[in-house]
């Protein structure tokens, strides 16, 4: 009897559908298959990797649970590498559940969150990073959010951070060789030889990190602020963004009593809109708390646009917004230039130097590609990366923290460079360097680590 335990999940969400997919993967696999399933009509036998059409059935108390399709394929040419069966029931939460129930029956664990993935990477078919890549391509909202974590998925973060170890791991070798024999016939490192290689190194890594906004913001949507005074337009440039009337457009100042949001698609970009109340001095209790919640949003925003009446002269309020803003404002647009241009480009640089400006005419929609193409150029740069050949993002928190741990580690060894310290110590901070790279790929990490990476999974992947 093999020590690894055979695990089965209901793999297609929860709801009805025309099928739903029981996935068994472990080496009872086919054993318990052969237990539950008969085939059907003309089907014959179970054919290795062939669907067959047949029945779910409680042989035990002579009760058909469903008909289904089933296959079995044999490890290690599986997700799992292991034997795997699945069985392909109608979309059906009784059917499902009971078919779960009853494979669980003849043997099979109740997989945890993820397991499936899990015993992919312990068993080397992928490694961590990968794995953590699966989630993303499940959650993508977008086009270019889902060629992201495709591309991580096929290894391309793995190949970038383990081509940036195999340099950290030849300057190790020559930096042990020449601590433990100094005495041999062996090249002499220089320090100047390893601040070399090291500058070499933190390059690499900070075109990754140069990498992770863009890409945070492609995993988890841009969190977009709309903020100014009630009645400039706010809720115009919502619902033109949208391409629907989702919030309500009218003359009178104060429509809109409390943040609304929208999660929409802008050029393959997922993007959180939050529509704030106006914000300004009111004694009406109810718009007061909304303006407190338009502040919170405002602070906790990647991006905002700053919305301002164009055809009036700046106010104190507008001014003061302007300023509370600062440098998050990425985008001040002048509304109303139908009505007239009673305010400076120059005014509005002068107090926001690096933001955008576009004058617009929100309710006739004229402005609106502009827009989009700013919140574009906004997230992937004047490098445009998303036409990088390689298409590597950082996209992932841990994956963030352990490049910034990793440089932190060999700006610490330059440090001793300078300082004319002894190799041993140097090495120290290198290897750190090197066990932090290799954390983000699964090669250097404890199962505390595994175990809250494969939490964050759905039951079934």
């Amino acid at each position: 009897m093999n020590d690894i335990d055979t695990i089965a999940a209901i793999a297609t969400p929860p709801g009805e559908g025309g099928i739903g997919i029981i996935r068994i993967s472990g080496p009872e696999s086919l054993r318990i298959l052969d237990e539950v399933f008969e085939c059907a009509g003309d089907s014959g036998e179970l054919v290795e990797r062939r669907l067959t059409y047949g029945r779910i059935v409680d042989r035990e108390n002579n009760q058909l649970i469903d008909e289904c399709m089933a296959v079995f394929m044999k490890g290690p040419a599986t997700y799992t590498t292991e034997d795997v069966a699945e069985i392909d029931c109608h979309g059906s939460m009784v059917s499902l559940k009971n078919t779960l129930g009853l494979v669980l029956r003849k043997g099979a664990r109740l997989a945890e969150p993820g397991e499936f993935t899990k015993r992919a990477f312990l068993n080397g078919r992928i490694d961590l990073s990968q794995a953590e890549a699966v989630i993303d391509v499940v959650k993508a909202k977008t086009d270019k959010s889902f060629d992201v974590a495709i591309s991580q998925l096929e290894g391309g973060l793995s190949l970038r951070v383990g081509q940036v170890r195999s340099l950290l791991l030849d300057l190790l070798v020559d930096i042990t060789v020449n601590i433990d024999y100094p005495d041999e016939d062996i090249e002499e490192i220089t320090l100047e030889k390893i601040d070399d290689a090291l500058l070499i190194v933190i390059g690499r890594i900070e075109d990754l990190r140069a990498t992770a906004d863009a890409g945070r913001m492609l995993r988890e949507g841009v969190k977009m602020v709309i903020a100014g005074k009630p009645n400039v337009g706010k809720s115009s440039l919502m619902n033109a963004l949208l391409r629907e009337n989702r919030a309500i457009v009218t003359e009178i100042p104060g429509t809109t009593r409390d943040t609304i949001e929208e999660s929409v698609n802008i050029r393959g970009i997922p993007v959180h809109l939050i529509d704030t109340a106006g914000i300004h001095s009111t004694e009406d209790v109810i718009e007061q708390m909304g303006i407190e919640r338009s502040k919170d949003a405002f602070n906790q925003a990647d991006y905002i646009i700053m919305v301002l009446d164009g055809s009036q002269p700046l106010g104190e309020e507008d001014r003061k917004l302007l300023e509370a803003a600062g440098e998050k404002c990425s985008l001040a647009l002048l509304n109303k230039r139908d009505l007239g241009e009673a305010v400076a480009e120059e005014e509005i640089a002068s107090i926001l130097p690096k933001a955008g400006i576009l004058r617009t005419a929100l309710r006739d929609g004229l402005g609106i590609a502009e827009i989009e193409d700013h919140i574009e150029e906004f997230i992937w740069g004047s490098s445009r990366l998303e036409q990088r050949a390689d298409r590597v993002m950082v996209n992932n928190v841990r994956h963030i923290h352990l490049l910034e741990k990793a440089e932190e580690d060999l700006q610490r060894a330059r440090q001793m460079i300078e300082r004319n310290e002894p190799l041993d110590f140097i090495e120290v901070d290198v290897r750190s360097a090197f066990d932090a790279l290799g954390e983000i790929i699964g090669e250097t990490v404890n199962d505390e680590i595994l175990d809250e990476v494969f939490s964050r999974f759905c039951l079934g992947k």
